[in-house]
């Protein structure tokens, strides 16, 4: 379970729209099957799609993804041969991949239309670095669904109870149970705010006296350890920021356009 704290504006990421252009400008045909074209723009879009998730572009991507093009007609062929495509389900799942590309195609077009300043992209890392603070913090915890559970739980602890032992049998937290409940070196500001404002009160082996309540259910935390937080340069996190200003800016667009719709 993460305990990091963001904003998922659309199904589609904005950092994979930064590198995948939904056209394809690309003539000419692929092969026929059974004397349908299939047409040279596919299986560019197709190369494009591979190149982004990190496949060399060469002659044996491009020969597969052309078997996988004549495979895929064929079958649409024979589903149409069944009428599958007036099937309601079919007609159904048709247009929500049809929406999905329009919606893709419309933040491709945002993007391209919206760019960024390094101005602004220099501001929002200014603005991180003084939210993210100048200490990283080494804290483990217990994760239970129950105030009463985290109480027994602090007061076991307090007794000498082994940390680890009691976050691998009871934490509901399977991304730390099982490593005693330790959570990576992070700055105060990863985390839900509640879980972060008791983080920071502690001091090295202190254990929080209270249960802390979060969206996620009800915290033990112990500081393990802190050290000064080593902030990356400019440079190297550009296109994360950029990410991040257009998600939000793209978050105001779907707002106005939402306000500006008639729903019934």
């Amino acid at each position: 379970m993460r305990l990091t704290k963001f904003s998922q504006v659309m199904t589609v990421s904005i950092l994979g729209l930064l590198t995948l252009s939904v056209q394809a400008q690309s003539t000419g045909v692929v092969a026929k099957v059974n004397g349908v074209a299939i047409p040279q723009s596919r299986l560019e879009l197709m190369v494009k799609a591979s190149v982004a998730q990190g496949q060399p572009d060469g002659p044996e991507m491009r020969k597969a993804l052309r078997e996988n093009l004549i495979a895929e007609e064929i079958l649409a062929q024979e589903a149409m041969k069944k009428k599958l495509d007036k099937d309601p389900e079919v007609i159904a799942q048709l247009e929500v991949s049809r929406q999905a590309v329009l919606v893709r195609a419309f933040q491709a077009d945002y993007i391209k239309h919206n760019a960024v300043s390094d101005d602004t992209l220099r501001k929002e890392y200014e603005m991180l670095k003084v939210q993210m603070g100048d200490k990283e913090y080494k804290a483990r915890h217990i994760l239970v669904d129950s105030e009463s559970a985290a109480r027994d739980i602090i007061a076991n602890l307090k007794k000498g109870g082994n940390f680890a032992k009691i976050a691998a049998e009871k934490s509901i937290d399977d991304g730390s149970k099982e490593n005693g409940g330790e959570l990576n070196w992070s700055p105060p500001a990863a985390y839900v705010r509640p879980f972060s404002e008791a983080l920071v009160k502690l001091s090295k082996g202190g254990l929080t006296e209270q249960p802390v309540q979060t969206s996620f259910g009800w915290h033990v935390i112990q500081l393990m350890d802190t050290r000064p937080m080593e902030v990356p340069p400019f440079e190297e996190v550009k296109q994360n920021i950029q990410q991040r200003v257009l998600q939000r800016e793209f978050a105001t667009v779907v707002q106005d356009l939402r306000g500006k719709a008639k729903v019934e």
